[in-house]
């Protein structure tokens, strides 16, 4: 008899109202996200979408491009919590098939009209894809699927080239269309996950030599295009051509130095509103920041930027397994490459190479794969603890 009232009580409608919904939350690893992370993803994007639409807002229409920012931003916040709501290890048996499609994809693109010079986008007509920002994501995970598989030991020169293979493929294509910016990304990813990955100092030695010697045969045989060898020589002498190939970076670093500790105010750049800035929406969005919000916003948005890599690198750290650990490892290397090259170049610290500023500069394909990204991030740290703990 005690049995069976104890046994009523317990599925008793009023003690199922109460008890489920903590239950249901106790097993749902959403509990565990980190709070932190999500806020400093979240602000960035909002500030990017801020200084796009700064930017821009002398064009016409004015609000075209803080628009499309804003519907790329909430379609990458779904991307976002997409990419944390599985389990990231499913992703492992996948990793092959997912780098052939992406492969497809930038062998495919070659095949679209070039937009400025490059074969770099496939129209969709509602949207533009751009394959080689997909590949950053999926080198990541066909590379951490591969060092995890080997328990992050590169223990055979057979397997270091492999996984330098892997990399090199998604290079190649990259390169072709031609995206120069991408290509270092992708390198600097690869160089980072092999590191961590347990490669040995004496593997890293003979591919950067190895690296040399490519770069170096590349530019003999003139396989960059002029305007990138001229970006480079720009660098090593910005005075060599103002008016045109260095003009960028003599306005970039007119505008970041004219807002001195606080900036012109917001909307108020005369740089950025007469336009003297090429792609200040884009790859110059920084000298936007400079410009209007001084040194000031440059520090708020360096000191978001260290918050995301902070929690990032934690996650990376405690992940739950070498898989999860590789993952994080990739993004973290992704994200930081990118913020030191653009801000760099903005400042004429580092060549012009076309990198993107992640979640500030204008662009939906880019946007959506950090978001993503983030989205991993968040995977991997809420699963970090064995599920119901």
């Amino acid at each position: 008899m005690m049995g069976r009232v104890s046994g009523s009580a317990e599925f008793s409608p009023g003690l199922v109202r109460s008890s489920a919904p903590k239950e249901i939350m106790k097993r749902l690893p959403f509990r565990k996200m980190d709070k932190v992370l999500l806020f400093a993803a979240l602000a960035l994007g909002v500030f990017g979408v801020l200084m796009i639409f700064s930017a821009t807002r002398a064009d016409n229409p004015s609000t075209y491009y803080l628009k499309k920012q804003l519907m790329f931003l909430m379609v990458a916040m779904l991307v976002m919590f997409l990419g944390a709501a599985f389990d990231y290890r499913r992703i492992m048996p996948y990793s092959k098939i997912i780098y052939a499609v992406t492969l497809l994809l930038l062998l495919v693109v070659l095949f679209f009209p070039a937009i400025g010079g490059a074969h770099r986008w496939i129209n969709l007509g509602f949207f533009p894809v751009q394959p080689s920002e997909i590949a950053k994501v999926v080198v990541i995970l066909v590379m951490a699927t591969f060092i995890a598989d080997r328990h992050m030991e590169m223990g055979s020169n057979k397997e270091f080239l492999q996984a330098v293979c892997i990399a090199a493929g998604m290079m190649f294509f990259i390169f072709l269309e031609p995206d120069l910016g991408v290509t270092l990304s992708v390198f600097a990813i690869m160089i980072g996950m092999l590191l961590v990955g347990g490669a040995r100092l004496k593997q890293m030695a003979v591919l950067m030599g190895g690296t040399v010697v490519i770069v170096a045969a590349a530019i003999g045989l003139k396989l960059l295009k002029a305007y990138q060898i001229t970006r480079l020589l720009v660098f090593i002498n910005p005075d060599m051509d103002p008016l045109h190939s260095g003009y960028n970076l003599m306005q970039s670093k007119i505008a970041i130095g004219s807002g001195q500790l606080v900036g012109k105010g917001l909307f108020n750049g005369t740089q950025t509103n007469l336009k003297f800035i090429p792609e200040h929406h884009t790859d110059f969005i920084f000298s936007v920041v400079g410009e209007e919000l001084g040194f000031i916003g440059g520090v708020i948005l360096l000191a978001l930027f260290a918050l995301l890599l902070w929690r990032a690198l934690k996650i990376a750290v405690t992940a739950r397994d070498s898989f999860g650990t590789m993952i994080a490892t990739g993004i973290v290397v992704m994200f930081f490459f990118q913020i030191l090259v653009n801000i760099g170049m903005t400042m004429g610290i580092m060549p012009i190479t076309g990198v993107p500023l992640p979640f500030m500069s204008y662009g939906g394909s880019s946007l959506i794969v950090n978001f993503f990204c983030v989205g991993l991030l968040l995977n991997i740290g809420m699963r970090r603890f064995p599920q119901g703990t």
